[in-house]
């Protein structure tokens, strides 16, 4: 008990919640995207606009994405804001955290499958457009071997370059130009992710994509997620902005010392 009370307890302190927080919208929004990931949009009907029918390797046709790219933008926010106060440590800790949670969910998922459904059920939506909610429960949710290894690896080794590319930028620019360090680390590492979540997934795997097609999706996604790196810019000084409020400045500045040391 004395020596809890000296050291303080976690849930009071300040830098610990702010981890915990920061690492639980992490998680939460990478082991959410994978699930809802399976939907494939077009975007400009989405907006209500007619397709740009855009020419790119041969492939032409309405900008398509999976449903994941509303989330991942979060973890990428998520994960310079934890390599700024936290360091390398602490997003690589949180990327193999999150990598077992996906996992993890994929696991139940597959169980849930498994489980005998109930009569009534199978049916119960087909007034609604959906004659076997068994079979639309088990595509949904139950995605291909080769898509959870191809998003697994992806979001693992985008991580872990992102988190060497942030800290070599930082020691070369101490603590200006976040924006840089953010910016960069995600142009670098969503460059190699975008590519190979598609070539896992759809190329090697059972799809056997052409390669015209898996360099025009991954273009395109790429680009995206590089125009949403520049977009969320204004966020992350407002989040920054936010965090030296509520830990003080004195704090803020001796997790930023700690983290830019850190390796």
């Amino acid at each position: 008990m004395a020596a809890t009370t000296a050291v303080g307890h976690p849930v009071h302190n300040r830098a610990a919640k702010l981890f915990i927080v920061l690492a639980a919208f992490l998680v939460c929004n990478a082991v959410i995207a994978e699930f809802v990931g399976v939907k494939i949009f077009a975007l400009e009907p989405t907006l209500g606009m007619q397709p740009f029918n855009w020419n790119l390797f041969g492939q032409s046709g309405s900008l398509s994405f999976t449903s994941g790219v509303l989330l991942w933008p979060v973890v990428f926010l998520m994960t310079d804001i934890i390599n700024e106060y936290f360091g390398t440590r602490g997003v690589r800790f949180i990327s193999w955290l999150t990598v077992v949670l996906i996992v993890y969910g994929f696991i139940a998922a597959y169980a849930a499958i498994s489980l005998t459904p109930a009569g009534f059920w199978v049916e119960a939506n087909s007034e609604r457009g959906v004659p076997d909610m068994q079979a639309a429960f088990s595509n949904i949710f139950g995605q291909g071997m080769w898509t959870i290894a191809g998003s697994v690896t992806a979001f693992l080794v985008g991580q872990l370059i992102d988190v060497a590319v942030f800290h070599r930028i930082r020691m070369m620019t101490g603590e200006r130009w976040i924006w840089l360090r953010a910016t960069g680390s995600t142009a670098v590492s969503q460059l190699i992710d975008s590519f190979i979540v598609l070539y896992i997934a759809f190329v090697i795997g059972p799809q056997q994509w052409p390669m015209p097609l898996f360099l025009a999706v991954g273009s395109v996604n790429y680009a995206y997620k590089l125009l949403m790196a520049f977009l969320l810019i204004p966020l992350i000084y407002v989040t920054r902005r936010l965090i030296h409020a509520y830990l003080g400045r004195e704090t803020s500045q001796h997790l930023q010392e700690t983290a830019r040391l850190s390796n």
